[in-house]
């Protein structure tokens, strides 16, 4: 059973949020190139020096925000691993709800959505650790398939990693709405499910398709 944490301990976690919700207020709305660990202080209302004692530097400040928003991904994720009758209806909610989070920061929170990226491309530790539980969930649905005769035999491990690969262009928030022509999500998410399901074919009607118009756009540029 872990320790009740101490008053200061309690307090100091609390002036840590403090300072990173500073930081994305600060960051919506100028983005965090353009923020000073001194703009985040006064914000936070408090000394640069005594910010210091929390953040040592701003790389370290940043790193804490991208963690934050990212364990809102990830976090989304796990509860969507929950939901649906079977392993594909789960893997499906999970990936939209990764895709969701993405595509809304970028639309609404655009700034912030770069830090996230420039995160991701640089390899933060706070965007691989993302990774690796992002890549827990997946693993942890597609572990339960086999037993139910759902999903093919073979390393659950492994299933994860290639599903992660072919649905990137959905989840990797530097590739949401990049490319100009490429598969719709639902159509993907059946490519894959085909290539996962220990069955011979899947049906169309596995997954409900919501984007019939982006259906057809796809199809369309892809004849001419």
């Amino acid at each position: 059973m872990p320790q009740a944490q101490t008053p200061r301990q309690v307090g100091s976690a609390c002036t840590r949020e403090r300072i990173v919700q500073a930081a994305i207020r600060l960051y919506r709305e100028i983005g965090y190139r353009k923020t000073t660990v001194a703009d985040v202080a006064r914000d936070a209302s408090m000394s640069p020096a005594n910010l210091y004692r929390f953040y040592p530097s701003r790389r370290a400040l940043e790193e804490a925000v991208v963690t934050e928003l990212l364990e809102e991904v990830s976090a989304a994720a796990a509860s969507a691993a929950r939901t649906g009758r079977s392993g594909l209806e789960r893997l499906n909610a999970v990936f939209r709800a990764i895709s969701r989070i993405h595509e809304d920061r970028l639309a609404n929170n655009v700034r912030l959505h770069e830090l996230v990226v420039a995160a991701g491309q640089a390899s933060w530790p706070a965007s691989l650790s993302h990774a690796d539980r992002l890549r827990g969930v997946v693993q942890s649905v597609i572990a339960a398939g086999p037993a139910g005769g759902e999903f093919r035999a073979g390393s659950s491990m492994a299933l994860a990693c290639c599903l992660l690969d072919a649905m990137d262009a959905y989840l990797n928030p530097s590739r949401i709405k990049a490319a100009a022509l490429r598969p719709t999500f639902n159509e993907m998410m059946r490519f894959c499910a085909g290539a996962l399901s220990n069955a011979a074919s899947i049906s169309a009607a596995s997954f409900q398709v919501t984007s019939i118009g982006a259906d057809l756009r796809y199809k369309s540029a892809c004849r001419t």
